[in-house]
Parts: structure tokens; sequence; C-alpha cells
């Protein structure tokens, strides 16, 4: 259960992609803490439309509205944000996944490129919103070092999709020098929990594990991921909106990579079952490690992950057992 953190003032917040699975953790933790908070989101079919809709009637059952509306119209969406009263603009509809990017690239282009222009423009004309939008951990791409600090070199990409998430940062760093809209983007690292996206690994191979389909598994096993359970994302990201910085970027993970075996031996405890392990080739878009330096997050946000794999991956299967039912 998320503990309640302390706004200063009681804003009024418009989350992009409200019905998406941050989105929706988020728009509730703002909600409960006092903050006014209207959801945005197109309900696009990527993965099942019908979980976002029950994301958005969660929502609404706790007297949260959920617009639906593309990012990419741009006329109805500032007049969204101008009706609300906008103080806060949290951008986090996108279109996801590294994957998906090999065989739809026009769709990244798009939501991401596209779509983020009218972010921005849509920030410029209404100041002073201020703007919080989410990045990934993709934009550091075939960087070799780790952990992955937010002072590394980002320019050799191995996805459409990290191009996307780096070329948004450079265009909210442009617009803040341009015309002093303050932005903020947050580097995500590997997001789970409950409510979670079905085209993520750990949702995808505790469907295929529960059902007794074989899981594929990438590079013989050795891969390693800094899972990051979503209450401590939300954490970080409520603490970037009360910030209000001028221009920053934050690395929000575990700061603890692990083995994806070991993702696999806990779903396996939790669900009770065996995985059916077939090992495949590591897909050119992916990388073998991720692994986030959180420093810069901890000094400025305060900043401390507290949910172990094993603790949120015991979390997810207890709510996928009960959504499969």
């Amino acid at each position: 259960m998320l503990q309640l953190g302390k706004s200063n003032m009681v804003k009024n917040i418009f989350i992009t992609g409200a019905a998406g699975f941050i989105g929706f953790h988020l728009a509730r933790y703002l909600h409960a803490r006092g903050d006014k908070v209207i959801g945005y989101d197109n309900f696009n079919d990527y993965y099942d439309p019908s979980l976002k809709r029950l994301r958005a009637l969660e929502l609404q059952k706790e007297g949260i509205e959920v617009v639906e509306g593309d990012i990419c119209q741009a006329a109805f969406f500032e007049t969204a944000i101008q009706r609300h009263q906008t103080t806060h603009l949290v951008h986090l509809a996108a279109q996801a996944g590294v994957r998906y990017s090999l065989t739809n690239p026009q769709a990244y282009v798009k939501s991401n490129l596209e779509g983020f222009v009218h972010i921005l423009e849509t920030c410029h004309r209404n100041a002073p919103v201020k703007l919080i939008y989410a990045s990934s951990s993709s934009v550091y791409g075939l960087n070799t070092k780790i952990p992955f600090s937010i002072d590394d070199p980002t320019e050799r990409q191995a996805s459409l999709y990290g191009v996307t998430k780096k070329t948004n940062e450079l265009m909210a760093g442009t617009y803040h020098h341009l015309y002093g809209i303050p932005v903020t983007g947050l580097r995500f690292f590997t997001v789970y929990g409950p409510w979670g996206r079905p085209d993520m690994a750990y949702f995808a191979f505790a469907k295929s594990i529960m059902e007794g389909r074989p899981i594929e598994v990438y590079n013989q096993g050795q891969m390693q991921r800094d899972f990051t359970y979503v209450d401590d994302i939300v954490q970080g990201t409520a603490a970037a909106i009360d910030l209000g910085a001028g221009c920053e970027i934050f690395n929000l993970g575990n700061h603890q990579p692990e083995p994806v075996l070991r993702l696999v031996e806990l779903l396996e405890q939790f669900l009770g079952k065996k995985a059916q392990i077939k090992f495949a080739a590591l897909p050119p878009a992916d990388v073998v490690s991720t692994y986030a330096d959180i420093g810069h997050s901890q000094t400025v946000l305060g900043f401390s992950p507290k949910v172990s794999l094993e603790k949120g991956l015991f979390h997810f299967v207890k709510w996928f057992q009960q959504y499969n039912s």
C-alpha cells in the first residue's frame, strides 16, 4: 500500500495515458492525497483495450474523470487542458514497446514525436503549466557502462523507441530554452506490478506459465533488468511533480538489477507451476542489461525505492490470478 506524501498546495493535474499502467496508479495516488486529477486516454489497441477500460472504470468509481481523446487531436486536447485549469501536465501517453517499433515505426513517429510536439506547444501557449513527461531507460541504448547515469552519452541507440524518447528529451530542453517552459523528464526502468501491461515480459511469462505454454527467454537467459515496482515509480513521479523544476532529467529505477531467470523462478514459485523455457537469440532492438544510477534522484527528489522483486511479484501474481478468474 502506497504511503501518501505531502503536497505543498492542491494542484490541478492532467495525466495523459491515465488508463495506462503507470498513469492509472499515479492518478489514484494523487487523487487520494488531495490533488484534483483529470485523466486523458485514447484507449488504443496496442494491447487489449478492455484492460484500459477496466482501469478507467476504477478511476471513475473513485471520482477521477477520464476524458477520451488523442494527444494528436491538438485543438481538442488544448481545450481540455484549459477547461480543467491545469497547473501540471503529466505526459505518460506514448507508443510503448521496443520490439513493436521494428514492424510499426509510424506508430512511434505519430504518437511519440508528433504527439509530443502538441504537448510542448500546448504548454507554450498555456504558461505556466508545468510539464512532467515519461522518458525511458531505453535512451541509454547501446551504452555498456553501468550503472546508467544521466550524465552518460546517449547517442548510440538500439531501437526506434529509444530514439523517440531521446528526441523527446531534446525537444523538451529546447522548449525550455526558447520559452522557459518547466520540463522534467523521468527515465523509467522496467516498471512492473498489478494492473500491468500484457506486452511486458513478466505479464506475458505469467500468462504462459499459468496456461502451460512455453516462454521465450533471450540470450540463454544471460540478461538482467532493473525491475522497478510501480508504487516506487509513483512516489518518484509525485516528487518530481512537487519539485516543479525548470529543466531536469531523473532516473527512476530500483538500482538493483536482477537476472531475468530470477524473475521466472519467482513467477514459478508464486503461480505454483514450472515454466517451459525456450531459449532464443537476443533481438537486435534489445539490450543485455539495464541498471539505474539513482544518485541524482535520491539527492533532489528524495527518491528511495523500497519494494523488492520478490515482494513486488507476489503482489502482481495475487492481482493477476484475480484478474484472470
